[in-house]
């Protein structure tokens, strides 16, 4: 039974679809969440759903070794990242080698990087003039939005869409594609970065 570790900032409306998505699963199972937000709504639906939840602030996580030690006696197979904000920290990406993941809600590479999360990233997609936005899943590396693409799904842009209608069509997307590519990473044979 392969292992997954969540870290989430928010509500966890992704972090609640994989948990039920692997719920009955025989090969994958979230065994814990981590966030950075003591009153992230996400805690609330870890207790609900009966996974292990717990915040940490970030001297446990980039200053000292604290999350990772409990990253190492967690023994995950994939960490996932949905909806994390802070920056990951080299140490820990080098314990867990393409073995970190990260959801983003656009088409990178464009509009990643610092700050670019949630309804800023839809608000510059209409700023821009996008007719297509959509999601990237890919690997974490130590720049924001930077590490090799997964998976990317794309939806239209319509002239009148707001900022909320792209939000609702973006979640739709991580909804349905976000539990199977993370299911197809962890039936691989190795998690290799493709070229």
């Amino acid at each position: 039974m392969k292992r997954i570790v969540i870290f989430a900032s928010g509500s966890g409306s992704n972090a609640e679809n994989l948990i039920k998505f692997f719920h009955n699963s025989d090969n994958a199972t979230v065994i814990q969440v981590l966030t950075n937000n003591p009153h992230a709504k996400v805690l609330d639906r870890c207790k609900n759903l009966n996974v292990s939840a717990l915040s940490f602030n970030r001297v446990a996580f980039s200053k000292s070794k604290d999350v990772l030690n409990l990253l190492k006696s967690s023994q995950p197979d994939l960490i996932v990242l949905a909806g994390f904000l802070w920056k990951f920290p080299g140490f820990i990406l080098d314990e867990y080698k393409d073995k970190v993941i990260n959801i983003h809600p656009a088409l990178l590479p464009k509009f990643g990087g610092k700050g670019m999360y949630g309804m800023h990233v839809h608000e510059a997609v209409i700023a821009n003039n996008e007719t297509e936005t959509g999601i990237t899943i890919h690997y974490v590396n130590e720049n924001y939005d930077e590490g090799a693409i997964i998976f990317q799904a794309k939806c239209e842009v319509e002239t009148m869409d707001t900022a909320e209608d792209i939000a609702a069509k973006i979640h739709d997307l991580e909804m349905k594609h976000f539990p199977k590519v993370v299911e197809k990473l962890l039936g691989a044979e190795a998690l290799e970065v493709p070229n």
